[in-house]
This record gives C-alpha cells, structure tokens and sequence, in this order.
C-alpha cells in the first residue's frame, strides 16, 4: 500500500488556475436542512455555480473550543446539535467523507495558532445543514475549524489570512452563522426584520462593498444597531474568517439576503 503522502500528493497539488471563492453563508434554523424556501434554493444555486472543490473547510459557529481544532477524520459524524425539532431531522445525516490530508496540511501551514487534529467532533448543524442542500450528494470531503472562544476577533481575522493557501489548492473555505443573531429577540410571527437588525444588515452589506473590514472587525464600535445585532460573538466570528480570506481586488457579491423571524440575518457573502 503506498504511502498516506504519496497518496495526497495529486490531491493536495496546487493546480488550479483560479483560486476558489470564499464564502459566508447565514444558516438560520436547522429546519432549513428539511425544508425547501428562498434560502435553501440559492444554496443550491452556489452549489451548482461553483467549480467542485477538492474539499470544504467550515468555520461553523457551532463549534467553540479553548485553543484551535481542525478535524481530521476519515467519516464525520453528523451531529444533531439542537432540541425540540420534528424527528425528521434528527435522523438526517450527511455522510460526507473527512479530509485528514487537508487536516493535516493546514496544520502544518498555520503559524498564528498551535492547531490540534480533532477525531471526535464531526459535521456540526452549521455545516451539514447548509451543504445537504448545497452539495446534496455528499461527495465532496469536508472539514471543520473550531473557534477559539479566548481570542478577540482581530485574532481571528489574521488567523482567516494564514488559511487563504486553501484556496488555490482547490478548497472552499465557508464560514457558516449569521451576520444578525439574537435569539433573545426573535419573533415567530416576524417574517422580516426588526428595523435596527436591517439597519445592521444593510450597513455590514455597505461595508463589505467599501471594503471597510476593519471597522466590522470592531463591530462594537458601529452603535446600538450592531450591539443588539451581536449580542453574542460566535455567529459573528465566521463572517470574519470570510473577510479574511479576501483577496485585493475581489468581487464581492451576495447570493443571499433577506431577514428571518425578526432578527436573524441569512445574508449569504462570497468574495470572487
């Protein structure tokens, strides 16, 4: 049997002409995963307007750990992190394969952070959820990156630049939250937004289109709007990576938009 390096070397081989785009995506609620809307079509159309890539890295806001993790099995898990839904979703899964070459290859690539391989999590909901409806076959090997709940988010920011090799190595690199989340204040009757959560919106839309990043990066210091927006950073902090992974002179474009139970944003960001 030849050699686990030998092996990866076609795999890992930097032979794309265009490098992959990079991508945010609002995921919203796990429902999502079982149900066909707005949301859900236009994940499908990136899935189908994309170049295949040779892997998928998530930055899921789901998975907050001490220290940085990337996981390196061979079969992911998929993990239903949520209660009170219909059993329909609880027994979907999304079988796609891991990727422990790419895991290990970012390992060894990042300097920022001591990453350390994980065989126990999985394909938390922020990542299956999106690509069951995205790349449906599960065919494609995927990978997850946790976040280190102890670093600002200028940290992980920087962290985003060392990891944008992957994209020309033929991997996307998605980060899976929302841009407004606050679960405190959701209405079940709201179809839209909240004003203030529009606002918010509207204004990170603004920003990434002036390439304004840093001021997101301090999104505290943008007023209430962003406060009541972000009232936690874990759906925040994938935007980040997104941002991060942007190259000069890139198109900025966003497959989705729209406000959902008053105040979630499922604004979807890609970076071209």
């Amino acid at each position: 049997m030849e050699s686990l390096k030998e092996w990866a070397k076609p795999f890992l081989a930097d032979d794309n002409k265009d490098i992959m785009p990079t991508l945010f995506v609002g995921h919203g609620s796990p429902m999502n995963a079982i149900e066909e809307n707005n949301y859900t079509r236009a994940w499908k159309t990136i899935g189908d307007a994309v170049e295949r890539p040779k892997a998928i890295l998530v930055v899921s806001a789901h998975w907050l750990t001490r220290g940085t993790f990337v996981t390196a099995m061979e079969k992911p898990r998929t993990i239903h992190d949520f209660g009170g839904f219909p059993r329909q979703l609880f027994e979907t899964e999304y079988p796609a394969p891991g990727s422990p070459e790419f895991a290990q290859l970012t390992k060894q690539q990042i300097t920022l952070a001591n990453i350390e391989l994980d065989h126990e999590w999985g394909l938390d909901h922020g990542t299956w959820s999106v690509l069951i409806k995205m790349f449906p076959k599960a065919d494609i090997p995927v990978y997850q990156l946790s976040i280190d709940y102890t670093k600002p988010l200028s940290w992980h920011f920087e962290l985003a630049k060392e990891l944008a090799f992957l994209r020309s190595k033929g991997v996307l690199v998605m980060g899976s939250g929302n841009v407004v989340h606050n679960l405190r204040m959701v209405n079940f009757n709201e179809k839209g937004g909240y004003d203030w959560a529009i606002d918010f919106d509207e204004r990170v839309k603004e920003y990434l289109l002036g390439d304004r990043l840093q001021e997101l990066v301090n999104f505290e210091k943008l007023g209430k709007g962003a406060l009541l927006s972000i009232p936690t950073t874990e759906h925040y902090i994938p935007l980040i990576y997104t941002m991060g992974l942007k190259q000069e002179n890139e198109n900025t474009s966003f497959p989705v938009e729209g406000m959902d139970l008053g105040s979630i944003s499922m604004r979807s960001v890609m970076f071209s």
